[in-house]
């Protein structure tokens, strides 16, 4: 969710408003995807190389985090709306902490969409500490390293239950990953907007979808009938 800062200059406010006004576009793209049948939405709210920007903005961000957290429990109540940590989540204040453990507990039964919060994360870093889980079990004896295989990896990760995502979104003109979901993103389709994210609604989240449905997705294998060959043909 890129662009909260330069919104934020181009309007002659501090960076924290545009984080602030970043919440709008948040809601109307959470209630969306939940209208429009998506099961899985993933927002990367807060990465772990984020803990290198000053002081000041980082305490803010955590305030203004937990702040979120409590003010949007009912609404995501209401919507039947489950949401999930992801990430070094014990690297967190306390109070953010147990903002989102609460908000977790408060919407375990939703069932129309699971939320993932990615704060304090990191893709490389999710397959390092899923590495050393493994490494722990080796050492300990309940696996023997030989039967270490890709479903091994893939269930040490922070939320093995979690799909890979089949469409990745980045607005404010940034094309890059940016160390996001780097395991789980090896077979998904990206989407790029220059939109600054406090000015995205459903409508880019509309043309992001409209754009993922008019790819062919082969996963490295030949289809027996190619739309996209049948389409030049």
């Amino acid at each position: 969710m890129d662009g909260n800062g330069r919104w934020a200059r181009r309007t002659g406010l501090m960076r924290l408003r545009g984080h602030e006004a970043g919440v709008e576009a948040v809601r109307d793209t959470v209630e969306a995807a939940a209208e429009w049948g998506i099961e899985h939405l993933t927002l990367y709210a807060f990465s772990v190389e984020n803990w290198q920007r000053p002081r000041l903005e980082v305490e803010g961000l955590m305030k203004f985090l937990a702040n979120f957290l409590a003010t949007e429990k009912a609404g995501l109540i209401k919507n039947r709306i489950r949401l999930q940590g992801l990430g070094r989540l014990e690297d967190l204040p306390a109070k953010v902490v147990d903002a989102l453990a609460d908000v977790q507990e408060a919407t375990k039964e939703g069932d129309r969409m699971t939320l993932r919060l990615a704060l304090s994360y990191g893709g490389r870093q999710e397959i390092l500490d899923g590495v050393q889980k493994i490494l722990a079990d080796v050492q300990e004896g309940k696996l023997k390293a030989a039967h270490v295989d890709l479903s091994t990896i893939a269930a040490s990760l922070y939320d093995p239950a979690m799909p890979d995502p089949d469409l990745i979104i980045r607005s404010a003109g940034e094309i890059r990953l940016s160390n996001f979901l780097l395991w789980q993103a090896s077979y998904s389709e990206f989407h790029f907007t220059d939109v600054l994210w406090p000015d995205f609604r459903r409508e880019q989240l509309l043309l992001a979808l409209r754009d993922y449905h008019s790819r062919v997705r082969r996963f490295g294998k030949v289809l027996d009938r190619d739309p996209a060959v049948e389409k030049t043909s």
